[in-house]
């Protein structure tokens, strides 16, 4: 799906979450696979703080106008807050336990998580994004992302 050039290095991201949230969905009831699986995926949602903090932030905020009199936009924005929090409750949780005695189902339940967020984030945000916010607006979140993920041939 070709997505506006502004949102590709957001969108790129992706790639390796779905990877690792595909991979930790397989996870066996054997401690070293659900460790690896584990650090895996709480490495990259860490990782991932700067892009959580440009969708909350800036992506969040500009679609707000539109909430009342756009109920996809309400649903999206609504969907997005719920996924987060989803989120990082589940990674607090195990964390608060000092990552010990982490469990096939909670890394299977992380897995699912971020492999359905991603999935929402390129099918129902980027495109109300897309449908929703100026040019000026995309340049903005396009200049938030992080530089390692943009490309020189972008022309941004």
């Amino acid at each position: 799906m070709k997505r506006a050039n502004q949102l590709q290095p957001l969108s790129r991201q992706h790639h390796l979450g779905l990877n690792l949230s595909r991979h930790a969905k397989e996870c066996t009831d054997e401690p070293e696979e659900i460790a690896k699986h584990w650090l895996n995926l709480s490495s990259y949602i860490s990782d991932m703080q700067h892009h959580f903090q440009i969708e909350d932030n800036l992506i969040a905020h500009a679609l707000e106008p539109y909430r009342v009199s756009h109920s996809d936009v309400a649903s999206v924005l609504d969907t997005l807050d719920g996924q987060h929090k989803q989120l990082h409750k589940l990674m607090d949780t195990v964390e608060k336990s000092g990552g010990k005695d982490v469990t096939v189902a909670q890394v299977k339940e992380l897995g699912n998580l971020l492999y359905d967020h991603i999935r929402f984030e390129e099918r129902e945000l980027y495109p109300t994004v897309e449908k929703y916010l100026t040019e000026a607006e995309l340049d903005t979140v396009y200049a938030a992302s992080p530089d390692s993920i943009k490309r020189a041939d972008e022309n941004r």
